[in-house]
């Protein structure tokens, strides 16, 4: 049950930063690989400033940002 809640965030967190960051989706599976991955960089980051996310609501926060900073870093790597 846990694998699925957190490809439901990773979907979620994924499709509003996509959606946030390039002005549409990146499809099913590149919106929950995004969302997965910027739950961990999301985790690490508001980690170090002690924040910690707790419930469904916070964790969908948590992977949004994450998914946000990972988006702009690869957007500023395809420039270069």
């Amino acid at each position: 049950m846990n694998i699925v809640v957190f490809l439901i965030v990773g979907l979620v967190a994924g499709w509003l930063a996509s959606a946030l960051i390039r002005g549409r989706g990146l499809g099913l599976i590149g919106d929950i690989v995004i969302g997965v991955i910027g739950a961990f960089l999301g985790g690490f980051l508001l980690g170090l400033f002690g924040i910690f996310a707790g419930g469904i609501v916070g964790l969908i926060i948590q992977s949004f940002i994450g998914a946000v900073v990972l988006l702009i870093i690869i957007k500023a790597l395809r420039k270069i």
